[in-house]
């Protein structure tokens, strides 16, 4: 598996980004697949996670705010994020891992597939 991602940069808070991640191998649409986001000397945050069959979850910092949305045709996910605030600012990273990862409140810890991250910064 090989996921890349692209989209990130730089915004002003309550601006808008789309963040896109396309997945290489094989069975696509069995995988679950998130977006983990880091800040240097801070734990990681799963910031949504979608199933194999579109059901979604995400963290409360971003509920409203962001959404998750995959394409098992083009083996792409992404995650459009409105309203940015500073404390978005962060290294997005794509991850995959088996099916039953999307089940558990862990499920950042879960995905054992990750792209090389894409920068978000947020600007006041």
């Amino acid at each position: 598996v090989q996921l890349v991602e692209s989209g990130g940069g730089s915004v002003q808070a309550g601006g808008s980004l789309r963040l896109s991640c396309v997945f290489s191998g094989y069975s696509y649409s069995s995988y679950c697949m998130g977006w983990i986001r880091q800040v240097p000397g801070k734990e990681r945050e799963g910031v949504a996670v979608i199933a194999s069959n579109g059901g979604t979850s995400y963290a409360d910092s971003v509920n409203g705010r962001f959404t998750i949305s995959r394409d098992n045709a083009k083996n792409t996910l992404s995650l459009l994020m409105n309203s940015l605030k500073p404390e978005d600012t962060a290294m997005y990273y794509c991850a995959a891992g088996v099916a039953s990862a999307c089940y558990s409140s862990s499920w950042a810890r879960r995905l054992d597939h990750w792209g090389q991250g894409t920068q978000v910064t947020v600007s006041s």
